[in-house]
């Protein structure tokens, strides 16, 4: 759970930070960047937290935390591409044109869930989407012994028609 915590904090300090209109470096709270960036992944994203269970590590450009795009990276390899949206931007008449797979890549599925009590990283009530590149049965093998990820709730996949 420490991971979350320093999730939290860094995406705190880069939205302080953006609102202040200051740059925003790199938090010395991050965890080790890799000595290799992921293919893939655009070249301005760091690490921002190590791997969780069902979705690999987050890559992310600090500028565009915390609603994203945020990047899900597994072995080497992107899994996911990811935006969060706050309940009151959607009030206000949400739209983000350009959602799409990273090049190279095609989205075998969308998850998108809402988050009524938020989490950390963003801990306001917002939707999550995550647009995969793996399919339902690879994401469930991601990082086994990774960090638990306090939104994964289980589902029945024979009860899901969408899978």
């Amino acid at each position: 759970m420490r991971f979350l915590a320093v999730f939290a904090l860094l995406a705190a300090a880069v939205v302080t930070a953006a609102r202040a209109g200051a740059a925003s470096p790199p938090s010395p709270e991050l965890p080790p960047q890799p000595a290799a960036h992921p293919a893939g992944i655009p070249a301005d994203a760091m690490l921002v937290s190590p791997c969780v269970a069902t979705m690999g590590e987050h890559w992310a450009n600090l500028k565009d935390l915390p609603t994203g795009p945020i990047y899900g990276v597994w072995q080497g390899k992107p899994v996911f591409t990811e935006i969060m949206v706050p309940v009151s931007e959607l009030q206000k008449g949400f739209s983000y044109a350009g959602i799409h797979a990273l090049p190279g890549y095609t989205i075998d599925h969308i998850d998108f869930e809402y988050e009524p009590n938020g989490h950390p990283g963003l801990p306001v009530p917002h939707y999550d989407l995550h647009a995969y590149y793996v399919t339902p049965a690879v994401q469930a093998s991601i990082c086994p012994s990774g960090i638990p990820d306090p939104a994964m709730k289980p589902t029945n996949t024979s009860a899901n028609p969408r899978r």
